[in-house]
């Protein structure tokens, strides 16, 4: 049972939804709150008042045993043994499906993440689209929804005939066969340091022969293409990331002309310094480029007309585009563009921002060469995580898959824990450490407590009407929230909540495994505690899981 939703239901009220029931910070007033500040308003009445008349008006029964009003808050008692009681046999029915539910039935949800580019290596600024996006594709599949992840490629534009000028003049290949991804990219670093005005003119030109379908040209573009996905499929892989559409920008070149006609059709479009554009002043925004004044398209050409495709092919619920905060204008633009074009779906569309990723020696920099790649990020975290679990455990058995999955664990927990809007300073002794805010910390408590499991033999039920102790309880109303919190990530967007929650839940098992006999306790009390501890992990491995980390049997 979801607590929350029971109340929010019991409360009757248009204005109160679940996620409107929080758990106050002080659990001697109770189990759950409903603060009433921000009904004051809606309900012309103080928070004191409102709280005070739905206390009155609510009826205690085998759920909710106690109720009471408190400076503008609700409090709910739950019915101790009942709610623990309820908690545990749902976790233990329904184990890796615990938490999930039914809520997109019929419903799809497009997310756009990761977006590489065509012939250039992955650095660490692209790990945080990256694990957003592919947690939000977890997070909203375990919630019942049609999740299609999108890899909107970047490939088009004047920087692939650079690279073949670049490789009919120096390439190899064998060499680039060899070198893969890092040697194409050597190619164009190369190219835009000697290139001259014949150079890039001649670039333009095997541009124009890959848009015109040029045979060699276009089995060029083809190669480079097949070299970078090569390339990335290896990290996504270790990343635990999927996608089922890759889809890029040159995919839309055949579909703009509609939507420059329409906008045409709709008298959007006027003429600025020979350009076309969609004039949005009146909105409090530049202009929205849509043909530069040579004729070509630009980057919300082909947004306008993937955006119409979509909607068009998958007629989604929503469709997410994973994107740093710096293109917040112009997604405003392009949303609002849609929105002037009459299409009603335009509210559907949703960029989730996110904050830019550095580590502690200073921030990425491209042109100062201060680049990362994000597979040697990825590689130093594991060795760094193997030399860790071998100092603390030299006898561990698999001790290199351990060191993957919790070196992995760390990059990924490393960009998930704070709110994605916040810029991160990667840090590599932070993300590994055993104790703090980390994956591994978490990790480390689901391999403790699948320690005690495996000593159990098995041989415990959960008992009937056994009430908890208050370092117990706490550790059921954790593992209960789960649910809310999976349904509090997918509504904010904030993949986070759950990295938070983790966290959370890992501190609290880890107080009732110091105060509370388990293995050696007797009768009911082993029994329950043992219970206790399977649905601990369970939540911890299925929230771990919704973030795309594996867990370790041992550590």
């Amino acid at each position: 049972m979801d607590y929350r939703v029971y109340i929010a239901n019991k409360l009757s009220s248009e204005h109160v939804t679940s996620g409107d029931i929080a758990l106050p910070p002080n659990t001697e007033m109770g189990d759950y709150a409903l603060p009433c500040f921000k009904l004051a308003k809606i309900l012309r009445k103080s928070p004191v008042q409102i709280a005070e008349d739905f206390k009155n008006s609510f009826e205690t029964d085998d759920v909710i045993s106690e109720v009471s009003a408190v400076n503008g808050y609700l409090n709910f008692k739950i019915n101790k043994s009942g709610f623990t009681q309820s908690v545990l046999k749902t976790v233990l029915k329904e184990v890796d499906r615990y938490g999930s539910a039914d809520d997109g039935a019929g419903k799809t949800v497009l997310i756009d993440y990761s977006s590489v580019n065509i012939a250039k290596p992955f650095h660490i600024g692209h790990l945080s689209t990256t694990v957003i996006g592919s947690a939000l594709y977890k997070i909203f599949k375990f919630l019942g929804y049609n999740v299609v992840g999108i890899n909107h490629l970047g490939d088009y534009g004047t920087q692939f005939g650079k690279l073949i000028s670049a490789y009919k003049r120096w390439g190899n290949r064998e060499e680039v066969e060899k070198g893969g991804i890092h040697a194409v990219n050597e190619l164009y670093v190369r190219f835009n340091e000697e290139a001259d005005d014949d150079m890039q003119a001649e670039a333009r030109e095997y541009f124009c022969h890959i848009e015109n379908g040029e045979k060699e040209a276009c089995e060029l573009f083809e190669w480079f293409k097949s070299l970078t996905l090569a390339y990335v499929n290896k990290i996504y892989d270790r990343l635990n990331v999927h996608f089922d559409s890759y889809a890029g920008e040159r995919f839309y070149t055949d579909k703009m002309q509609p939507v420059i006609d329409e906008l045409k059709e709709k008298n959007l479009l006027k003429q600025s310094e020979g350009a076309q554009i969609v004039d949005l002043e009146d909105y409090g925004m530049p202009p929205c480029l849509i043909l530069r004044s040579d004729g070509a398209s630009l980057y919300a050409t082909r947004d306008l007309a993937a955006a119409m495709y979509r909607k068009n092919t998958y007629d989604f619920y929503k469709c997410l585009y994973v994107v740093a905060y710096q293109q917040n204008l112009h997604f405003k633009q392009f949303f609002k563009v849609l929105e002037l074009m009459g299409k009603p779906w335009a509210k559907d569309l949703v960029h989730v921002a996110y904050g830019m990723v550095s580590l502690e020696d200073g921030a990425m920099s491209t042109r100062k060469g201060k680049v990362v790649w994000l597979e040697d990020v990825i590689k130093r975290c594991v060795e760094k995580a193997y030399t860790i679990i071998s100092e603390k455990n030299a006898e561990l058995e698999n001790k290199e898959q351990i060191a993957e999955t919790v070196g992995i664990g760390a990059v990924i927990f490393g960009a998930l824990y704070n709110n994605k809007i916040k810029d991160i300073t990667f840090s590599y002794d932070k993300v590994l450490s055993f104790e703090g805010e980390t994956s591994v910390y978490v990790q480390y408590t689901c391999a403790r407590a699948n320690s005690v499991l495996s000593k159990s033999g098995d041989n415990y039920v959960l008992p009937e009407n056994f009430i908890p102790d208050a370092t117990e309880y706490e550790v059921v109303k954790a593992i209960a929230s789960f649910g809310q919190t999976v349904r509090d990530a997918a509504e904010k967007y904030e993949p986070s909540l759950i990295a938070r929650y983790a966290v959370d839940l890992a501190q609290k098992f880890n107080k009732f495994y110091i105060e509370c006999k388990i293995l050696t306790a007797e009768g009911a009390a082993r029994d329950f505690r043992l219970c206790l501890t399977k649905a601990a992990h369970i939540a911890l491995k299925n929230s771990l899981s919704l973030l795309g980390i594996g867990v370790p049997e041992k550590m």
